[in-house]
């Protein structure tokens, strides 16, 4: 077990997640005790902020949904402003296990950013038919541009290290598929290093998946617009890291 990371923040930002959230902190807290977990609530409609709060979560509420990427990009700020220099995101749908964040942060030992990957020999990740194959055409883009093999570049399960945080605290994208596809490659292009860890998913604790199969033509089309947007983006210098 590599040992704690001081300044630890786990991002979970969370859409009308009110059945799972709790779950999902408890979780975090089991698996990094000396973390912060910090719930960003999306918008949500239900009683994800309060459920979350009496689960021992700090509670970022926004006023309305910006989706994933907007809400990442409030945590990677609020990491900044507080100190954190190593940022974990995990879904509050379940499906990320927190027992492997000591290892995704041990990795950042020789890089910038560690994708949880799915597709990396571990577990049995359901993804399959045309969505699966929009995937593989995804990773396989974004790996020509982070120069080695990634198999992942959907996955919303990724740790963050100093540079990364500083980085994304300002450019993280809030566009459909910019938390993931697109910030790679900003990521990438800025010269973060990108590596990943294979894990096993679990299914949703809760609710119903975001992605339908018949979906998978317009859910290629948008992943290519956001990899085709974040190439167009002028290249974003890593800021340097400030003395406290």
């Amino acid at each position: 077990m590599p040992a704690p990371v001081q300044n630890l923040l786990v991002v979970v930002p969370a859409l009308n997640e009110e059945e799972s959230v709790a779950t999902v902190v408890q979780s975090v807290r089991d698996a990094v005790p000396a973390a912060v977990c910090l719930v960003v609530d999306d918008g949500s409609t239900d009683a994800t902020a309060r459920v979350a709060r009496e689960a021992g979560a700090v509670l970022l509420r926004l006023p309305f949904n910006l989706g994933v990427g907007g809400a990442m990009r409030a945590g990677f700020r609020y990491a900044r402003d507080h100190g954190h220099t190593v940022v974990v995101q995990v879904d509050a749908d379940g499906q990320h296990d927190p027992r492997y964040i000591p290892e995704l942060i041990a990795r950042l030992d020789t890089a910038d950013v560690v994708i949880g990957a799915r597709f990396a020999g571990v577990g049995d990740y359901g993804a399959r038919g045309p969505r699966r194959w929009a995937m593989r055409v995804l990773a396989r883009a974004v790996s020509g541009v982070a120069g080695h093999r990634l198999d992942d570049v959907t996955s919303g399960f990724k740790a963050n290290g100093p540079a990364a945080v500083r980085l994304f605290a300002d450019t993280y994208p809030a566009e459909y598929l910019g938390d993931t596809v697109e910030a790679l490659v900003i990521g990438a292009r800025a010269g973060l290093r990108l590596t990943q860890l294979p894990v096993a998913m679990r299914p949703r604790q809760a609710g119903a998946p975001s992605h339908q199969p018949l979906r998978a033509s317009v859910y290629l089309l948008r992943a290519g617009i956001a990899f085709l947007l974040a190439l167009l983006r002028p290249r974003v210098p890593i800021p340097a890291e400030v003395a406290s």
